[in-house]
């Protein structure tokens, strides 16, 4: 068989599962409401979860910074490619989260996946066990694959598990990676439970921030401020692509591991550090999410999720039916539950032809009879809009219910 009707064979298999994904051609910025294809429609699919991605004083500060820098930065971070801009944004975090993580030092890398890729392997050589949660993103995955350690899954928020497992281990070095927030199903990690396993079996907690990162915590500076947590066991990875409305990432830890990760961390010394004009609009979004601007979005957010919440449940409640779930979820990530793939992407093409555009997750992403609508919130949605996404819900509801 050649390699083209091999693959052609697989990507039969994979529309035969109701699993085919597609590309959709954005044609204005991300926003609320965004032409996609050449229509608008009502987003619900977005990471910026504060809309500084379409913020004036984000876009202004990143034409002054191309004016100032010109495009890319030329070269990895070590060669020359580390400007005053780059340093600038390192600082500002490391200032924040200084209360938390004693002897803080920041570091930055041009995306999460890349973050996670390099803390995790650098840190995980063979005298380590990584013990791994099972929800954990993919990047925490494919890192964990990839580092030379032990890996030990525990169970989903299972603190028990975990327990054993750590004291079970004869490792030298003991990893918990974890996310923060779920991205798929948008609840939090038991980060204090976790973290006094850490302090119990002299392990350290690394935790990818990136769907809590601006969203979490008075000040916007994510789950370790909304926990309340300090200790220098305390590894932070967080995403400037989602709620900080730009590009990159960063990971926040004492300053020996920091400097560790620049000397061995593979994605940070052989990769072109990310452009300055980018470093350089970062500063304005870190302001902006800690100033009042961010305070409101926040604000903004938590009373869009209670009313979407209240919607939702009320739908399921009104079409018992259909078996549509919706888990507990405190955060801009609120999933809907449908089960099957077909009925789930059934269910996003009539929200579309209504206008909204809110995406179909299957598996692998989710797991099996899991699929999913994954409404995401952003800071500038408003009432309105979340009311246009309950109408076409139960529009839809009631369809489904009279073809059955």
């Amino acid at each position: 068989m050649s390699l083209l009707d091999h693959l052609q064979a697989k990507l039969n298999a994979i529309g035969a599962q109701s699993l085919t994904r597609s590309l959709r051609r954005a044609d204005s910025g991300t926003s609320p409401r965004q032409t996609v294809n050449g229509r608008e429609l009502l987003m619900f699919c977005s990471n910026d979860y504060l809309g500084l991605a379409a913020e004036p004083a984000i876009a202004e500060a990143l034409a002054d910074g191309a004016r100032r820098w010109g495009g890319g930065s030329g070269a990895s971070p070590l060669v020359s490619g580390h400007s005053a801009a780059h340093e600038a944004v390192a600082e500002t975090l490391s200032r924040w989260y200084a209360p938390h993580i004693p002897d803080a030092r920041a570091i930055g890398f041009c995306t999460g996946y890349m973050a996670n890729l390099a803390v995790v392997t650098a840190l995980g050589d063979e005298h380590t066990e990584i013990f791994s949660e099972q929800l954990n993103h993919a990047s925490l995955i494919d890192a964990a694959r990839l580092a030379k350690a032990r890996v030990t899954r525990f169970p989903h928020a299972d603190l028990s598990a975990l327990r054993a497992a750590l004291a079970a281990s004869t490792a030298q070095v003991r990893l918990i990676v974890t996310d923060a927030v779920f991205s798929m199903d948008g609840d939090l990690a038991p980060l204090p439970g976790l973290l006094a396993l850490a302090e119990e079996f002299d392990a350290w907690l690394i935790v990818d921030d990136a769907h809590g990162f601006g969203v979490l915590g008075k000040t916007g500076r994510g789950s370790l401020e909304h926990f309340g947590l300090t200790s220098e066991r305390l590894i932070l990875v967080g995403t400037l692509g989602k709620a900080a409305g730009l590009a990159g990432a960063f990971v926040a830890a004492h300053a020996t591991v920091v400097e560790y990760l620049l000397q061995a961390a593979r994605n940070f010394i052989f990769s072109t550090a990310s452009p300055p004009a980018v470093e350089h609009a970062l500063l304005t979004s870190l302001e902006l999410i800690e100033g009042p601007l961010g305070a409101a979005r926040r604000a903004n957010l938590v009373a869009r999720q209670a009313q979407l919440r209240d919607g939702l449940l009320a739908l399921i409640a009104r079409h018992p039916a259909l078996g549509w779930r919706l888990p507990d979820a405190a955060t801009p990530i609120q999933p809907l539950i449908v089960g099957g793939n077909a009925e789930v992407m059934a269910l996003a093409a009539a929200l579309e032809a209504a206008g909204l555009r809110v995406p179909g997750i299957r598996p692998p992403t989710v797991a099996a009879g899991t699929a999913r609508l994954r409404i995401t919130l952003c800071g500038t949605h408003t009432a309105a809009d979340v009311d246009a996404l309950l109408m076409a819900l139960e529009r839809a509801a009631a369809a489904q219910e009279m073809a059955a």
